[in-house]
């Protein structure tokens, strides 16, 4: 048999671990992707660094050549994959992602959706890399309208929701089943919720996508993504794409994010008590305006957020006069950095315009951290005086 069309069972495959379907998410996350328990044997092994295996007297054994496949990745592929509820494929950033799927599913002349709110990349991946297929790209903002020309002749819908930069959600169940009825596939990017804050597969979505960099990792050192399937034969064709394509994650990564995952819940649970507590302190404040958040009780989408999400995050979003005052607010603060990412251990702040998002140029997109609650009310408030 020829090893490139051999080299991919689905991610999961040939990984032990321990049965965790009846445990919470804190357990879950700990134990996830980890080894059966054996005398002598680390609680998490070590990155395995490989890019040749010794070979068995019969040929192509699991692992045989490094861009094909890595104990560490499955390890953490199940860990996720057992979040997500389907099987997952590890790629080497958000975007790698992204952009491995709209490769695998997309041919020329299909008809793609995307949110006109979401993340400015992938609409610019699309625009820009993916000339050759002729797509037939309709742009719909997260909140719709959904009419029923949108799924007319879909090929693929993708969602963002919570909406990345601003936190609008629409209803993953609802769309999904129309998507089902017109013969599209429905993909969720779930990075702002994660697989902890919401579950897009057993709401009906095909596929959910996400950038691990963000809150999955949550340490700000490191670039991940992955995509997570209901259909195997669908992930067999995303893992086969991945080895042809070379866009594989490291090992030393991949054994970083499933060490950090560890503590997802922790940081979930206090990123989301920093954001309650902002969003609650900048509630009325003259500074501030079009402050959103799904977890707050005001938010417009919170009724539907809470119907679908588990659990809420620290991501949130306001506005300030414009980007003279954000810059004149990041230089008072003692806690709050400028940068662009989300989800990580320290509150950061990114003045969305700056990157092309069709945004007011004072919206700021507030990632809450880890710090001590008291603390970051206190500094944010002083630096806004």
């Amino acid at each position: 048999m020829n090893p490139v069309t051999a080299l991919a069972p689905i991610a999961s495959a040939g990984v032990t671990t321990v049965d965790l379907g009846e445990f919470g998410d804190g357990t879950r996350v700990v134990h996830g992707g980890h080894p059966e328990p054996e005398a002598g044997s680390p609680l998490l092994p070590g990155p395995v660094f490989a890019a040749p295996y010794h070979l068995g007297a019969s040929g192509p054994s699991s692992d045989f050549y490094g861009r094909a496949g890595n104990p560490t990745w499955r390890a953490l592929e199940s860990a996720i994959g057992e979040l997500d509820g389907g099987h997952c494929v590890l790629l080497p950033s958000g975007m790698a992602a992204i952009s491995t799927l709209l490769r695998a599913v997309l041919r020329t002349g299909d008809k793609l959706v995307l949110p006109s709110d979401g993340y400015y990349a992938t609409r610019q991946f699309v625009t820009d890399e993916l000339t050759e297929l002729q797509l037939d790209v309709r742009e719909i903002a997260t909140t719709g309208p959904w009419t029923d020309d949108v799924f007319d002749g879909a090929r693929l819908v993708l969602l963002e929701t919570p909406s990345n930069p601003g936190g609008d959600v629409c209803d993953i169940a609802e769309l999904a089943g129309r998507a089902h009825a017109a013969g599209a596939l429905l993909a969720v990017d779930n990075t702002t919720a994660t697989p902890l804050g919401q579950r897009p597969l057993e709401l009906g979505a095909d596929v959910v996508v996400a950038s691990d960099t963000k809150a999955l990792s949550g340490h700000s050192d490191l670039l991940m993504g992955h995509v997570s399937v209901r259909d195997e034969e669908l992930a067999n064709r995303l893992v086969r794409a991945r080895s042809l394509s070379g866009a594989i994650p490291g090992p030393f990564e991949s054994w970083l994010a499933h060490r950090s995952m560890g503590t997802l819940d922790l940081r979930l649970s206090r990123q989301a008590e920093n954001a309650a507590a902002l969003v609650e302190a900048l509630s009325g404040h003259p500074a501030v305006s079009e402050l959103r958040w799904p977890g707050w009780s005001q938010d417009p989408a919170h009724a539907l957020a809470s119907k679908q999400m588990r659990r809420f995050g620290g991501v949130f979003r306001f506005e300030l006069a414009d980007a003279d005052a954000v810059q004149a607010f990041l230089g008072r603060s003692r806690l709050v950095v400028a940068a662009t990412s989300f989800g990580g251990l320290h509150s950061t702040a990114d003045r969305r315009a700056q990157w092309g998002d069709p945004v007011p140029e004072g919206f700021v997109r507030f990632s809450a951290g880890c710090e001590d609650p008291d603390d970051l009310v206190r500094d944010v408030l002083q630096a806004l005086s």
